[in-house]
């Protein structure tokens, strides 16, 4: 079974994207995977600065010391990786954004992440709500030569447990179970 880990890029306390991200995990320990979720909006994670010391430091460390090490940590020990998101003006919360930003490092290339999933939640309902998310997403599957695994993306959830009347839980278990 794959160790996975689950990025949480939402700083409301069991909104919709918590509640996704949690269904996934549900599904995955149910087939028998190994589930770390990390809520990187409610942690302290500094934005990358570009200073580029990470390049040149012994271990590539971050020249910045938060909780960032902790997610370094996690996707070390990962091998497949979820992203979920809520959808901010048709981006990732900025929290998501800053512990992406924080993986210009050559730390990465030690990770052994060869599977990843996104898990999007959005209060708009138009059709091309997700597509900046979607196409960042498939460059870096494509630059790290990482396999998607599936896409849960969730229009017209703008207020907290809207994604309960939707299929988006369910369609989250069954491809957390399917990893």
């Amino acid at each position: 079974m794959s160790n996975i880990l689950i990025l949480v890029g939402s700083p409301r306390v069991h909104g919709n994207t918590e509640l996704l991200a949690n269904a996934f995990a549900e599904g995955a320990r149910v087939a028998g995977h190994e589930v770390e979720i990390l809520n990187v909006a409610r942690m302290n994670i500094a934005h990358c600065i570009g200073c580029n010391t990470c390049f040149t430091r012994e271990g590539n460390a971050c020249a910045r010391h938060d909780d960032m090490d902790k997610v370094y940590a996690a996707l070390a020990r990962a091998e497949v990786l979820i992203i979920a998101s809520p959808v901010y003006f048709y981006g990732i919360s900025s929290q998501m954004a800053a512990c992406i930003d924080r993986l210009h490092t050559p730390l990465r290339n030690t990770f052994h992440i060869h599977k990843a999933c996104l898990l999007l939640c959005g209060a708009a309902s138009l059709e091309n709500l997700f597509d900046a998310i979607t196409t960042q997403y498939e460059m870096a599957l494509k630059f790290f030569n990482i396999q998607d695994c599936g896409r849960i993306l969730v229009r017209s959830v703008k207020d907290k447990g809207d994604v309960q009347s939707t299929t988006a839980l369910e369609d989250a278990r069954r491809l957390g179970a399917t990893i």
